[in-house]
């Protein structure tokens, strides 16, 4: 990128609902889109053209495409060779890659800025950490904690063949999956989190498009020195404090929470539902799945990396 011109970027894979959904935000920004034929997409010297040609690759593939398609832009010699952006998970807990949440700590947007290979997030993974990592940092959850996370989020986390059977059939109203407790971001979760004790995660689907509720039961009194409610959600208010994303807001004992109210948006709720007298609390993050949870993540680090 050089002088005025636009920064350039190639959606490899733009085709899917991540991809479609960051063409479409991108819109709004000073950057050109290239975009490949669609007859060529599986064309290896075609995407290795697209990759010379941008200043920063955004991968929206399968986790197995992204590791391959990440090889073919490190085969790049020079000043071609692009930035990366993966929206997989396949990089989420690798040492050679940033982790994309700027607000995971005070250096990670400078971290995101300078990086040249940044992984996204994973939308369950968004609102676990960034209701855990305080918590944990602060030395109010040890790390060695056990922990239970719970969530449910609209069907379009799915992909295009759940999209087709609850908007085609009608679906089921909710269902549990990930049963044999190997979900693939409970890695990420317990790296980012700064847990050693694996965590029991339960995701579930609701027949609701776009939104997502993460939750997180807590036994106040087996932590150490008993916390409040309060000051758990201090801490939060405090690490959060000046996000443009990310708002700590009062858990009401009267409230009801949807998934689908932040549909649409970029924002991440933290709320902590607790009752002192009883030594207990629930931590609940409120997002879109499609995106703070994927494609309005992106975008954060786009701008990031990018200068936008």
């Amino acid at each position: 990128m050089t002088g005025t011109m636009a920064p350039t970027i190639f959606i490899d894979g733009e085709a899917g609902t991540t991809g479609l959904g960051i063409r479409e935000r991108l819109r709004d920004l000073p950057v050109t889109v290239l975009s490949i034929d669609p007859d060529r997409r599986k064309d290896r010297e075609a995407r290795l053209a697209l990759m010379r040609a941008a200043d920063l690759v955004v991968l929206c593939l399968p986790d197995a495409a992204s590791v391959e398609a990440s090889a073919m832009a490190a085969s790049i010699e020079g000043a071609e060779q692009p930035r990366l952006l993966d929206a997989s998970s396949a990089h989420r807990v690798s040492p050679d890659w940033v982790y994309g949440f700027p607000e995971l700590a005070a250096a990670q947007p400078a971290l995101i800025a300078e990086a040249a290979r940044v992984s996204n997030p994973g939308c369950y993974a968004t609102g676990a950490i960034a209701l855990l990592a305080p918590l944990v940092a602060s030395g109010i959850i040890p790390p060695a904690t056990p922990l239970t996370i719970n969530a449910i989020s609209g069907y379009s986390g799915g992909g295009k063949s759940m999209i087709a059977d609850h908007e085609a059939d009608g679906g089921p109203a909710f269902h549990l999956y990930a049963l044999g407790l190997e979900h693939k971001h409970i890695p990420e979760i317990v790296a980012r989190s700064g847990l050693t004790t694996r965590p029991i995660f339960v995701p579930s689907v609701g027949h609701f498009a776009q939104g997502m509720i993460v939750s997180i039961p807590l036994h106040l009194a087996a932590l150490p020195g008993r916390p409040t409610p309060q000051l758990l959600h201090e801490t939060l208010a405090a690490h959060y404090a000046g996000s443009a994303h990310v708002s700590v807001l009062p858990g009401r004992p009267e409230e009801r929470l949807t998934g689908e109210e932040l549909a649409g948006s970029d924002r991440l709720e933290l709320r902590v539902h607790g009752n002192a007298r009883l030594g207990q609390a629930v931590l609940t993050a409120r997002l879109d799945n499609l995106g703070k949870g994927a494609s309005g993540a992106a975008i954060q680090n786009i701008r990031l990396m990018l200068s936008l």
